[in-house]
């Protein structure tokens, strides 16, 4: 543990260094350094840990109030340490050249605040996923939240940005409060603050536990972008520069759900219908985030929502887990939180691709807007075809690695439909058919998205002048991208270092877990790889040996096709939202009609935002807001009133603690 401890040390001192740099050149070489550092520092204690189930820790302690710094490494904590330290990696390695030219054609001014915020994000990930104490705790969380917001805010000077940002603050504060009353109700039953202490939370009745079950799935779900708590996210990831968001949407949410696991840990075991709450949000998530991924022309929100959806199925299978763990099913439990587990690596691997490739895409042509882009893959062919697969990845089609977890997920909803008869049969095959919508939907979307930005004729200038992107920004796509393939042509070698982690979350010795999880390389998947070798090598071949003809596609008989005769992204997917989805979750669609015999030109507009955001959240905050104004009459600006108020305050915490006292 000293080897993390001085990760964290290079981390911060990079952060402070960068700081002190701010304007000059070497800053970006010292921040992508430190990063690199620590990431590879915390990568070679974690690796360890996951191979032998061994934790380790550190104890130091302090004189702040609640403890000591108290840091625990066992095979739930390595399992998060080790995407958050690779995608950090990766993620500082692109960062250079994307934020040395922040907009094409000019410079980021201020890159020694970017590298200070962006090694303390990475630093206070790695703080979360490994602090044994709440104090420590709540510090790297908040310093994780302030980080980001920051960075979310970056290109502040835009109304939409700033909007985006203190969104996320916002909702960000409001999971702190629950978590805070989840802290202090733990430490209330338990005796203590530090995390070695809440294995006394194993005893308690069922409706304390209840409460600190609920108030972790919504607290920690607010940062997870679980829903219905994810209004944030498709806002605050398009703003953000295109290496934070990929940071953000594969690690930083996913903090969010190792605290769920951690609280679960310490709590007594899972009644059946927590398991069923878990499984069905997460499907309401997977479905929602999906159907609006399909309608967005935005391609960064586009991405944001597909966040939203493969949350949403890392959740359905953990809550899927734990439900047919409480009823003794305890292999097929073990099938379904595998699938969990491994997903959640494997939305690392592929949204960090996506998100660089949009990054990549966004640096050439200075627009997130798809309709503006096409023929892209022409002027861009490396990071189009890194981009191609990682669209294959995530939409879970063969060889690569999004089809392995979502299989073992199938599995699991299979056998438990097998397992039983009648109407307890129907509800895992429900869930099986709403995952094969949400992989439907998902074809589209991501069809959609490789189409209209890379396939055909540009539709702007700024798409006919693009360029391919440096080599810094390629190569951390590439080694993601080989990452999904591996994964997909041997997910056994992925699976050998969940083992450990699967136990502790499933409570499955790994003695217990079958041969299927962690058998070796087969021959099979060699000879997968040798014939997609000789299949790349013949199309290549095929490809340089036979001469180009050059032609017209045929253009419904205009002899000069146009970019306007293209699909544009919303027709491209209007049978899907007309047709498939409810009418809540459709687009607004306005203009576009055309009257009388001799029509003036029209044009049609169509704007998609998230219904629960505009027409739940916003009218809530409005009416509370307008509420609380009747309190501004306590606001008296004056120092006597305000020294009553703390003074009636204290001698209440005063009168409570000596009733507190009698009482124990």
């Amino acid at each position: 543990m000293n080897l993390f401890c001085l990760a964290l040390l290079v981390l911060l001192g990079g952060s402070l260094v960068s700081l002190l740099l701010f304007k000059n050149r070497l800053v970006s070489v010292v921040g992508t350094g430190t990063t690199a550092l620590g990431a590879l520092l915390a990568l070679w204690v974690a690796i360890p840990v996951l191979l032998t189930g061994m934790p380790q820790a550190y104890l130091k302690p302090w004189q702040v109030p609640g403890g000591a710094f108290a840091l625990l490494l066992d095979p739930l904590a390595a399992f998060f340490v080790v995407p958050v330290a690779l995608l950090s990696l990766f993620c500082a390695v692109y960062a250079g050249p994307y934020m040395g030219h922040g907009k094409p054609g000019g410079t980021c001014p201020m890159l020694g605040g970017h590298w200070f915020l962006f090694n303390l994000m990475v630093l206070a990930m790695l703080l979360v996923v490994t602090a044994a104490n709440v104090v420590l705790f709540l510090v790297g969380w908040e310093l994780m939240t302030i980080a980001s917001f920051f960075l979310v805010a970056w290109d502040h000077h835009q109304v939409v940005v700033r909007k985006a940002a203190w969104l996320y603050l916002l909702a960000a504060h409001c999971g702190m409060v629950m978590l805070l009353a989840l802290f202090l109700l733990a430490g209330t039953y338990s005796g203590g603050f530090n995390f070695s202490d809440f294995g006394r939370l194993t005893a308690l009745e069922p409706l304390p536990a209840t409460v600190l079950f609920l108030l972790a799935l919504f607290g920690f779900g607010v940062k997870a972008g679980l829903f219905p708590v994810h209004i944030w996210l498709p806002d605050a990831h398009p703003v953000a520069p295109s290496h934070v968001s990929a940071l953000m949407s594969g690690v930083l949410i996913k903090t969010g759900i190792y605290g769920i696991l951690r609280v679960l840990s310490w709590l007594p075991a899972a009644p059946v219908w927590w398991g069923w709450l878990v499984c069905l949000l997460g499907a309401a998530g997977a479905l929602y985030g999906i159907a609006m991924a399909t309608q967005q022309r935005d391609i960064k929100r586009c991405l944001a929502y597909s966040t939203v959806e493969n949350v949403g199925i890392i959740f359905l299978a953990l809550g899927f887990s734990l439900a047919l763990k409480a009823q003794g099913h305890d292999l097929i439990a073990l099938f379904a939180g595998a699938g969990a587990l491994l997903h959640l690596w494997n939305h690392a691997l592929f949204k960090g691709v996506m998100f660089l490739g949009a990054g990549a895409v966004m640096h050439a042509t200075g627009t997130r807007d798809m309709n503006q882009m096409g023929g892209l893959l022409r002027r861009m062919p490396i990071a189009g075809v890194l981009w191609i697969g990682g669209s294959l990845a995530i939409a879970a089609l063969p060889p690569l690695n999004g089809l392995v977890s979502e299989w073992l997920i199938y599995f699991s909803l299979l056998g438990a439909g097998t397992l039983h008869s009648g109407l307890e049969a129907l509800a895992p095959l429900l869930l099986f058919g709403a995952l094969g919508v949400v992989g439907a939907l998902a074809i589209v979307t991501f069809t959609r998205l490789i189409g209209i930005c890379l396939l055909g004729q540009p539709r702007d200038p700024r798409s006919t002048d693009a360029h391919e992107a440096a080599p810094l920004m390629l190569m951390p796509m590439g080694v993601l991208l080989g990452g999904c393939l591996v994964i997909g042509l041997y997910p056994q070698g992925a699976l050998a270092l969940l083992a450990y982690p699967l136990a502790q979350v499933t409570g499955l010795a790994v003695s217990h877990q079958p041969e299927i999880l962690v058998a070796p390389l087969g021959p099979w998947a060699l000879l997968l790889l040798v014939m997609l070798v000789l299949l790349a090598a013949v199309l290549t071949w095929l490809r340089c040996s036979r001469p180009l003809v050059r032609g017209y596609t045929w253009g419904c008989g205009f002899r000069f096709p146009s970019p306007r005769m293209a699909y544009t992204a919303e027709s491209y997917s209007e049978m899907t939202f007309r047709y498939l989805l409810p009418q809540a979750l459709r687009p607004q669609v306005s203009g576009g009609k055309v009257r009388r015999l001799f029509p003036a030109p029209a044009q049609l507009d169509q704007q998609s935002t998230d219904p629960l955001l505009m027409r739940v959240f916003q009218p809530l905050f409005a009416y509370i807001a307008l509420r609380c104004q009747h309190l501004r009459w306590l606001q008296q600006g004056c120092l006597q009133v305000y020294l009553c108020y703390i003074f009636i305050a204290s001698m209440i915490l005063m009168a409570w603690s000596f009733w507190a006292g009698g009482h124990g």
